[in-house]
């Protein structure tokens, strides 16, 4: 057993050396790495834990953080029932948004990739575009306007399906409808850029090799060939649709205004927006934050899981 240890103990020496001969040999690299690990560690690592520390504490910005333990966390669970409406919100959104709108996206760059390379680059920019418009938001004002005025009111009451307006952006029964139509057609952004850049990407000649190995249909070309060929983009799409889903606040907040009727809008990002910004109340935010990160981080861990499986 000694010897075993021993041994044991030489080669690992040995291979710790190893690797540092390598770094060594690789510091010009790493160098270059330099700026951007500085960046990413000051910008998104630190912030991280820095929330997370404040989470625990009682801090308004302008005094020193107190601790208080779980405190905040006891509250978020317990007591305060507008952030219970927030995550019942937030998971319809994402249950409902986040698996539709990937699949949407993955399909229609599916359908993309058939179509000639002037086609297609038209139709990218044309799906792309609702992503990166900055006037999306009076649009839907106006379709969904609540007067007699509104682009959606004025067909209903032509046809005689309703007889007075409807309020589609105060009343509660339709706020959340709303919002949700309107992430939907905002869903096609840089995970839909990656799904045509990945069908791009793959060799022609695999799915000349799969119809000689048995593959009789489209179906089994794409389970078959395109996935397995696509998993990292296939997970860069689902992180960029779990963010999405989980971070979506500017949509409910310029359709339905803040704090929207009844909270019926409400999500985990805007209650963490109104206890940071509105109060500064920055530990209970950093505790909604820590929350939210880890609820995502489980998401992602679930969707790699699902992924792996793909293919196989």
């Amino acid at each position: 057993m000694k010897n075993f240890f021993k041994k044991y103990g030489e080669l690992k020496k040995r291979e710790l050396s190893a690797n540092f001969r390598r770094m060594r040999n690789m510091k010009m690299c790493y160098l270059f790495l330099l700026p951007f690990a500085v960046l990413f560690i000051a910008f998104y690592i630190l912030p991280m834990f820095t929330s997370i520390f404040y989470s625990f504490t009682n801090f308004n910005m302008l005094e020193k953080p107190e601790f208080i333990g779980f405190r905040n966390y006891i509250n978020l669970f317990l007591k305060d029932e507008v952030n219970q409406t927030a995550i019942k919100n937030t998971f319809i959104i994402a249950v409902i948004t986040g698996p539709a709108g990937y699949i949407i996206s993955f399909l229609i760059a599916w359908l993309i990739n058939e179509l000639p390379k002037w086609m297609r680059t038209i139709a990218v920019v044309i799906f792309y575009s609702p992503s990166i418009a900055g006037n999306v938001y009076v649009i839907f004002s106006i379709i969904f306007r609540g007067d007699m005025y509104g682009i959606t009111n004025s067909i209903l009451m032509k046809l005689n399906i309703i007889d007075t307006p409807v309020l589609w952006l105060t009343d509660p029964r339709y706020i959340m409808t709303i919002c949700i139509i309107v992430i939907l057609w905002m869903s096609l952004g840089q995970g839909f850029l990656s799904f045509v850049a990945g069908l791009q990407g793959i060799d022609k000649s695999q799915y000349e090799a799969g119809y000689i190995d048995g593959i009789r249909n489209r179906w089994q070309e794409l389970w078959f060939i395109t996935l397995p060929n696509m998993k990292p983009m296939l997970l860069f799409g689902a992180v960029m649709s779990i963010t999405t889903a989980f971070g979506v606040c500017d949509v409910t907040m310029n359709l339905a205004g803040y704090p929207s009727t009844d909270y019926a809008a409400r999500t985990v990002v805007t209650h963490l927006f109104d206890y940071g910004y509105t109060r500064f109340e920055m530990g209970y935010a950093s505790a909604i934050a820590t929350m939210l990160f880890l609820v995502m981080i489980l998401c992602k861990k679930a969707v790699m899981a699902l992924l792996n499986r793909v293919g196989r």
